[in-house]
């Protein structure tokens, strides 16, 4: 089930943040309370954690200005993450016969 990343209210007079850092990246499992995304205030820096375990799907704002109740991006609420090619997986060159 896809879940929607917001920005929260950070402050009483504070209507939109900057998108600093990503922490994680989309494909990557995360788990819920771990930080996604560094938000920047003119008062402070804090980061953003993810309500959900699963895996992070489309970030929607990867830089620049958010509002507060924007979605800023998507989770996958329990999926796992995509599995990636191993070395391990390739088959082993024939051996000659003696």
């Amino acid at each position: 089930m896809a879940v929607e990343l917001k920005v929260p209210a950070v402050g009483e007079s504070i209507t939109e943040v900057e998108i600093g850092q990503w922490l994680k990246k989309e494909g990557d499992a995360v788990k819920a309370d771990e930080p996604l995304v560094e938000l920047v205030t003119d008062k402070a820096t804090l980061e953003l954690p993810s309500p959900v375990s699963g895996v992070l799907g489309k970030i929607l704002v990867p830089s620049g200005m958010a509002k507060v109740g924007d979605v800023v991006a998507m989770l996958e609420e329990g999926a796992a993450p995509a599995a990636k090619p191993e070395a391990a997986a390739q088959p082993a060159p024939a051996q000659p016969q003696p």
